[in-house]
């Protein structure tokens, strides 16, 4: 039985895209980060959250986004004649788009030579993204992997994912979703039950603070794990530790206090923040609302290692 769709406020239909379809901007596979064995990262686009270290910045919005490097140009015109809709044009600025033609297609990219193109986001089908998922199950079987959905923010795509979720069920794939937990609570019930495990992140514990940094507050996030946690979903939580911002001892006290007191959750994923992303956010002119961050040292990682643990904690370093 196919997924019903599911009203919420937030985003439920891809831009541009068809139906049984969604906007990803990666995928990934072999990773062994993202839950158990071997996996395939499908990353969606679109997120309601605004953290201020996001590592994708190229996920904050739903819509894909075209970059196009004019100093790479050279004016072949092999773009113009593959766009299937017409939306490009040769002009003596360079090359430019008809924003109401373009589909975000991404075949103006893969035609271009000189990779003066490029874009963050396709449309990708339930069924020709389990035809990629599927070639893998021979990793999953022997690994005890599966097949993990990140972003962005997955439940901003709800239909989308549960259609993914139920194919990979009946599969019999392994499903994890890694999940900032802001989301409806009724649709994040209906993920659970096509859910094997919950990658869930966990921020700050101040309400304040975290409205500041992440521009929502964290009191849904917190009630939905609760709620996820006394429906015995299993869960993994996950800390990205950024310096000067929540590795403080307050706030991992806290993050201990809260995460011991849900029922059957003990495991910890501490992901140090580092600055690998920085070229993103140039290329896709997207603002970095903190600067630069400096990683955290493996002092102080240790240290919140050690303060988490006295809760009676499971502690992964680096997912």
């Amino acid at each position: 039985m196919s997924a019903k769709p599911v009203k919420q406020a937030q985003d439920s239909a891809a831009p541009n895209c068809g139906r049984n379809t969604g906007v990803i901007f990666d995928i990934k596979r072999y990773a062994t980060h993202d839950g158990p064995g071997i996996r395939t990262t499908v990353f969606f686009k679109g997120c309601p959250l605004a953290c201020g270290w996001c590592h994708n910045p190229e996920s904050l919005v739903m819509e894909p986004q075209g970059v196009y490097h004019r100093e790479r140009c050279i004016g072949c015109g092999e773009c113009i004649r593959a766009c299937p809709q017409g939306a490009l044009a040769l002009t003596p600025g360079g090359v430019v788009t008809a924003a109401a033609r373009c589909r975000h297609c991404g075949t103006c990219a893969r035609a271009c030579p000189a990779e003066a193109r490029e874009f963050a986001g396709w449309c990708e089908s339930v069924e020709h993204l389990m035809k990629m998922i599927e070639k893998d199950v021979l990793f999953y079987d022997q690994s005890g992997g599966g097949v993990t959905f990140s972003g962005g923010e997955p439940l901003r795509q709800p239909d989308f994912l549960l259609e993914l979720l139920e194919a990979c069920g009946r599969r019999a794939i392994h499903r994890a979703v890694d999940t900032t937990g802001y989301a409806d609570t009724d649709l994040l019930m209906a993920v659970a039950r096509r859910t094997d495990l919950f990658l869930y992140d966990l921020k700050l514990m101040d309400p304040v603070k975290h409205q500041n940094y992440t521009g929502v507050s964290n009191r849904q996030i917190l009630d939905n794990l609760q709620r996820l946690a006394r429906e015995r979903a299993v869960i993994t939580i996950r800390i990205p530790l950024i310096p000067g911002i929540n590795d403080d001892a307050a706030n991992i006290d806290a993050t201990g206090d809260f995460v011991a007191a849900l029922p059957g959750v003990r495991q910890v994923d501490i992901l140090p923040y580092h600055n690998s992303a920085r070229h993103k956010y140039q290329k896709f002119g997207v603002a970095r609302r903190l600067g630069e961050i400096a990683p955290p040292l493996k002092e102080q990682i240790d240290r919140v290692a050690r303060q988490l643990a006295r809760f009676g904690l499971k502690i992964n370093i680096g997912g």
